[in-house]
């Protein structure tokens, strides 16, 4: 063979070799060599769902959550309907330091999004579903895809259009016109922002903040991080969730303003969960809290963790109040399927509880209308819209000793505000 020729030969096949390889690198894809995709994404009060297809299975809903590090299934019988291997397994222990989920490694899976794909990814397979999402959403959803998803490709969420960007690896090399720049620090697998906070009572703070678009709060602040965090005069006593790490209790309040590198947010919502044996994690990270979807759903934002920054911008809702339960209710889903809803907390002295609703107490209709017209979010929307507005409920109450008998309850009441 010519030397020449030779030399190109092996260039090429060192260029393929190349190709092949990265091509075999655990990571999302696009199939089709493009500057972006968009993946139109199910809104559910700001969390962020798509159907994805997992080895060639059926489409399944899941979150995709950037304050979450691996890939987690929550249904142990539908993984192993979809033919996942499993390598070892695993204890997860709660931030309540008692919950301990068992967990089995499943490695080498294929993800399918349409126009994009993840390839060689490992899933976390939960042997209990211990979130129970499909109770807080109101549709049904299976796992979570975390940090593999954002880590080589800008990827771009648009809560105004419901719509997840994609883009090619070197896009965006210069800032889109109208959007700001601001570093974040990738660290343990997560997104970190410095933000301002003025308080309603303590001095103003230099905070820390994780961005974790799978969590529907506004802003959360631990308080065992700094003795600058400080409550306001005004909070309700409140459940904050669920996460995998545990019940999450404490308190709700409001802020004066929130500021990200000159977007100024005012009269933010924010949480205060009490300190537990988690607590002690959160501080080694040198976070001192975070932001959620109902911060997040109001800018247009680019995670691009190549070049560790965001660039946003102020979104349609940018300006909307920020707005919390004016009922005292707390709505879950017995069956997103049959929208069947339920009563799951009552807060005391609230407009709910002193017309009499209780929890568990299965809603018929809301304000005349059948529940099985309802979405969740919609009750939710409602729940929280305008003061002195009339609520009425039909109410299926059951017989504790009795599960055959049970009573209708009518009840009205007007939202009242309390933050």
């Amino acid at each position: 063979m010519h030397p020449g020729i030779k030399q190109l030969f092996l260039f090429f096949l060192v260029f393929f070799f190349a190709l092949s390889l990265q091509s075999q690198v655990p990571g999302f894809y696009m199939k089709k060599e493009k500057r972006k995709v968009d993946l139109p994404f199910i809104d559910s009060n700001s969390l962020i769902i798509l159907p994805v297809s997992i080895n060639g299975g059926p489409e399944v809903n899941f979150l995709f959550d950037t304050g979450v590090k691996s890939n987690i299934f929550f249904s142990k019988t539908l993984a192993d309907q979809m033919d996942m291997q499993y390598t070892r397994k695993l204890n997860l222990v709660g931030a309540d330091g008692k919950t301990v989920l068992s967990a089995s490694v499943s490695p080498n899976n294929h993800f399918d999004l349409g126009p994009v794909e993840g390839i060689f990814q490992a899933i976390l397979v939960l042997d209990e579903d211990f979130l129970e999402l499909e109770k807080v959403i109101g549709i049904p959803v299976y796992g979570v895809i975390g940090h593999e998803f954002f880590k080589n490709n800008p990827i771009k969420i648009d809560y105004d259009n419901a719509s997840v960007g994609f883009y090619k690896r070197t896009a965006l090399k210069w800032r889109p016109f109208g959007f700001r720049k601001m570093d974040i620090e990738i660290d343990g697998n997560k997104p970190y922002i410095a933000s301002t906070i003025r308080q309603a009572n303590g001095p103003d703070l230099q905070s820390k903040l994780l961005i974790d678009t799978g969590a529907n709060h506004g802003l959360l602040l631990n308080m065992e991080t700094s003795e600058d965090i400080v409550l306001p005069e005004t909070t309700l006593e409140s459940d904050l969730g669920r996460s995998l790490g545990g019940d999450l209790f404490g308190y709700v309040g409001r802020v004066k303003r929130l500021g990200i590198h000159g977007l100024k947010f005012r009269n933010v919502i924010t949480s205060y969960p009490e300190e537990n044996e988690f607590s002690e994690v959160i501080i080694g990270t040198g976070r001192n809290g975070s932001l959620g979807s109902d911060v997040l759903n109001r800018m247009k934002i680019i995670f691009d963790y190549p070049r560790e920054r965001i660039l946003f911008k102020k979104g349609a809702k940018f300006s909307n109040e920020f707005k919390y339960d004016m009922s005292g209710l707390m709505v879950r889903v017995y069956s997103a399927e049959n929208k069947r809803f339920y009563i799951s907390q009552v807060r005391e002295n609230s407009p709910a509880h002193r017309q009499g609703v209780e929890a568990f107490d299965e809603i018929i209709t809301i304000n005349k209308i059948p529940a099985a017209f309802w979405e969740l979010s919609d009750i939710t929307d409602l729940l929280r819209s305008v003061e002195g507005k009339v609520i009425s409920l039909e109410l299926l109450r059951r017989d504790p000793e009795d599960e055959t008998a049970s009573t209708l309850h009518k009840i009205t009441f007007l939202l009242e505000e309390q933050l």
